[in-house]
């Protein structure tokens, strides 16, 4: 081995542990170690110079060092650092142009133009012929994941990787077609078993995840409709009793604050000017205390029932206000009822969804009208204040 290749592989393993980050784990000093293995391998088995050789080697070694630096456009930062390099052991000119030519030539979809591109192609892409191409293939899919180029799963991998061993890739040189190619369709074989595999596994996952939902009642998805329906009514109606809850403690608090601070005020002649704002901030803030109030103010039914209207399907008896005066053993026949009735335990339910609804847009309307007193409260009280304090200065 000449100097310049062990000064270049010195360098490029010193490189690696220094600045490639680890989450280069496929790209890394190993895969470049292979690289150069399977070029030496290509070069010792056909006709080309040692000069040429030297630049295959010296190519095989640099080729992915712009990993270092970025992802993206590698290759271009690769040429950089081996230019630098090379340059720095005076090594002829001529053979750094060659080697950054066939550095660049390594891209995916460069179709190679000469001898030396297709040598560096094949053995670039070696590990397809390798019995550890798997494990290798999964740490490119983990890179890939890690840096954002893709995110495949283990499915989608193997698809991709099929496809580009039937549809993108090939091996120019003979060597590599007569020794590796072989071998790369076994792996191939295998891939396209696994998806078959794979594929036959989801099927079944799909038929049987079909019987069961057929098998499955429709009355399941009825029911859990109900739920979620009444659980999204019952959550609204908190939210409409907490929203009025706050608008009556904000107004306790702030006709506390007028009664211990304006009103003992207001028995001084010098604060007569001070009456009707007052009186104005009091009568909103009252008035958006009466609406809260009536807003979550319950609405008492009779509590009673009679056989005939459970006869004719005309109470509900889920809502306690409809029986809370009924004896136990009344309610018991009238549940009894109701449990033996499919079609009357939907209907009970419909119109429980519905008379709560009606509640719900009592609450709200309440609730809206009461948020525009309120603002309205404040901001004519505070002008009346204004003008109240303008009237008096001008006096």
């Amino acid at each position: 081995m000449s100097a310049i290749i062990e000064k270049t592989e010195k360098f490029v393993e010193d490189l690696f542990h220094k600045k490639l980050p680890e989450t280069c784990i496929y790209h890394n000093h190993a895969h470049t170690r292979r690289v150069f293995k399977s070029t030496k391998e290509i070069a010792d088995n056909v006709s080309i110079s040692n000069e040429d050789k030297e630049v295959l080697l010296l190519t095989a070694l640099l080729h992915d060092t712009g990993y270092t630096q970025s992802f993206k456009d590698h290759e271009e930062y690769s040429v950089e650092i081996a230019k630098r390099f090379l340059s720095n052991q005076n090594l002829d000119q001529q053979k750094i142009d060659q080697v950054s030519e066939l550095i660049l030539a390594t891209k995916m979809e460069h179709k190679p133009e000469n001898f030396l591109e297709e040598i560096i192609r094949d053995a670039d892409a070696s590990h397809f012929a390798k019995d550890y191409y798997s494990e290798t293939s999964e740490l490119l899919r983990k890179e890939f994941k890690t840096h954002g180029i893709n995110n495949f799963d283990s499915s989608g991998w193997l698809k991709t990787n099929i496809d580009l061993f039937k549809n993108h890739h090939k091996y120019y040189t003979d060597y590599a077609i007569e020794y590796w190619k072989p071998k790369k369709e076994n792996n191939l074989a295998k891939m396209v078993e696994e998806q078959k595999k794979l594929n036959k596994e989801e099927k079944a996952k799909k038929a049987e995840l079909k019987k069961m939902l057929k098998e499955e009642s429709p009355e399941k998805g009825i029911q859990t409709a109900f739920r979620v329906t009444l659980r999204n009514h019952l959550k609204l109606s908190d939210i409409a009793d907490t929203k009025a809850n706050i608008l009556l403690s904000v107004n306790a608090i702030i006709i506390s604050l007028a009664l211990s601070n304006l009103i003992p005020k207001l028995d001084n002649p010098s604060n007569t000017y001070l009456i009707y704002p007052t009186l104005i901030f009091l009568f909103f803030s009252i008035a958006s205390m009466m609406l809260s109030v009536l807003a979550t103010r319950p609405n008492v039914t009779s509590g009673e029932f009679t056989r005939k209207e459970i006869e004719e399907k005309k109470v509900n008896l889920l809502f306690f206000g409809n029986f809370h005066k009924m004896p136990l053993e009344e309610y018991r026949w009238a549940m009894n009822e109701l449990m033996n009735d499919k079609e009357y335990i939907y209907v009970t339910m419909i119109k429980d969804l519905y008379f709560l609804g009606k509640v719900l847009n009592r609450k709200y309307k309440i609730l809206r009208i009461t948020y525009t007193v309120f603002m309205i409260g404040i901001i004519v009280s505070v002008l009346s204040f204004i003008i109240a304090f303008n009237t008096l200065q001008s006096v």
